[in-house]
């Protein structure tokens, strides 16, 4: 099958459930859209489809005879930049799960943006080439996007799929935000390293855990063997049970210091398993990014 149809067979049915799932959610919130002076200048970034001709800066056009678009510090804090950890951890899914973490992450970041752009907003995938922008081509090409990364990664060197766990270091304006899906089974200094640099640059953010129900509560009995699925080998337990308790404190460990890690640079956490309804938890997103009651998001 080539590149082509496999993206006729995966998009339309991800797009459509993310649509679904925007919708749903649409009906219990009010939109983003926010006024601001909007005066301060930022960059001159490149014209890119759907820009209004009336933005175009001649001037630059002229000096670099491409066409250039004036952007101000407003109009970039009103972009949310979306990001999914595309590494072999997340292509798993237990048989309590409704489906696979990659799977779910998927869905989320597009019914995200799907929402975003109904509000009035800009959206870009973090680390792609494509600047955040508006519009119906925004979710198939993002979609489009989402495969491609995977297919790199899955690809790459055992050192590449593992660094793809962590979100790339990026360049964001000053009060843009930041929306981070993945499982962030990776070590926890490393996490906050390269959250810090995204925080440091005043960037606000969101960090959405996808969590399967089995990783959580450790349901595993009598002879079971346990698989890595990013070079780590493999263990044969004779009896998984008494590797639970151990299990259940080192994995509420690392879930509690990565909600530390996103207190201390005042960003949001949000812990979504894959057994819960996807609407629950992007109406919880969509109230952080409000920056309204976060008390259903932080529950844990």
């Amino acid at each position: 099958m080539n590149r082509a149809e496999n993206f006729a067979a995966f998009l339309p049915p991800l797009l459509l459930a993310a649509e679904r799932v925007a919708a749903t959610v649409e009906q219990g919130v009010h939109g983003r859209r926010r006024t601001g002076a909007g005066d301060a200048f930022w960059q001159f970034r490149r014209y890119s489809p759907g820009d209004s001709i009336g933005r175009i800066d001649w001037r630059q056009t002229a000096k670099r005879m491409q066409a250039f678009v004036r952007e101000n510090e407003w109009e970039a804090a009103e972009s949310v930049w979306l990001w999914r950890d595309p590494s072999p951890s997340m292509a798993w899914a237990s048989p309590q799960a409704l489906e696979r973490k990659d799977q779910r992450a998927d869905l989320l970041v597009l019914a995200c943006a799907s929402l975003l752009l109904r509000g009035g907003e800009r959206v870009a995938l973090l680390g792609a080439p494509e600047r955040p922008s508006a519009g119906r081509r925004v979710l198939p090409r993002m979609a489009e996007r989402l495969a491609l990364q995977r297919q790199s990664v899955l690809a790459g060197t055992d050192a590449e799929r593992a660094a793809a766990s962590l979100p790339p270091p990026a360049a964001l304006p000053r009060h843009g935000q930041a929306v981070l899906f993945g499982d962030f089974l990776y070590p926890l200094p490393e996490i906050a390293a390269r959250l810090r640099g995204l925080a440091d640059q005043g960037v606000k953010g969101c960090v959405v855990r996808i969590v399967d129900p089995a990783e959580e509560d450790f349901p595993y009995k009598g002879r079971t063997r346990f698989l890595g699925l990013e070079g780590e080998g493999e263990m044969l337990a004779p009896r998984a049970e008494t590797l639970a308790d151990d299990w259940r404190a080192a994995f509420a460990a690392h879930q509690a210091g990565l909600a530390d890690i996103c207190r201390r640079l005042g960003w949001h956490h949000i812990k979504h398993r894959t057994d819960k309804p996807a609407e629950a938890l992007l109406m919880a997103l969509y109230l952080a990014l409000e920056g309204g009651n976060m008390r259903e998001g932080r529950r844990r």
